[in-house]
């Protein structure tokens, strides 16, 4: 019996494709910091497999039959589990991405990504970071974009605020007493008024715009 390395980030890959697994499986096999501890072909038994395994990350497709990606990723949500999930699909769609979001994804890759970018954001989604594909935060930013760029809300600076201090989504949630899918939303509603595709810059423009406090400024 091998001692099971807890040092590696566990992940679940769960997609109808099998080909398309078995790549995605065979990319994240080279990383030594990752384990693929589970495979499933559907919504349903990915749920279920997470609910069994507990990974780190679970990465679903969007379209699957029994369950799909939103509704899979829901319960994987709404369960004990912790465990982030990590949309990978082929779909960009306005309606997809939001849906995913909403439905508590921590990040939307697209199936042209590479394996290091992809090993990157499994690595940023371990840590509750939101992760999205490059072409998935321009169509959000192009479709809540404004005419004039307004001010942020008193409650998007709250949430901005709290990234600049290193909290993740989860721990921002349990600060302002709000889920985990509403900081999402805020998010890239600040993303989409400032015009960055990460909470990095976002917090940087913010600072330099004035529109956000600088540490340890009075």
């Amino acid at each position: 019996m091998t001692v099971q390395d807890q040092s590696r980030l566990r992940v679940v890959v769960v997609d109808d494709h099998t080909v398309m697994r078995a790549g995605v499986v065979a990319l994240l096999a080279v990383d030594p910091g990752i384990e693929v501890v589970g495979e499933a072909d559907d919504g349903r038994a990915g749920v279920t497999l997470v609910e069994e395994l507990r990974p780190d990350v679970a990465l679903l497709d969007l379209r699957m039959p029994v369950l799909d990606g939103v509704a899979a990723t829901q319960r994987i949500v709404a369960g004990p589990s912790g465990t982030r999930v990590l949309i990978l699909t082929t779909y960009d769609t306005d309606t997809e991405i939001e849906r995913a979001v909403e439905a508590g994804a921590i990040g939307y890759l697209l199936k042209d990504t590479s394996r290091e970018q992809l090993v990157d954001a499994i690595r940023s989604a371990a840590r509750g970071e939101t992760v999205l594909a490059p072409r998935v935060a321009q169509k959000l930013v192009a479709k809540m974009r404004r005419p004039v760029q307004a001010a942020l809300t008193a409650r998007e600076v709250d949430v901005l605020t709290a990234v600049a201090d290193g909290l993740s989504n989860a721990d921002i949630g349990r600060r302002l007493v709000i889920g985990e899918a509403t900081v999402k939303t805020h998010l890239l509603r600040v993303f989409a008024k400032l015009d960055v595709s990460d909470r990095t810059r976002a917090v940087v423009v913010a600072m330099e715009r004035g529109l956000l406090e600088r540490p340890g400024r009075v």
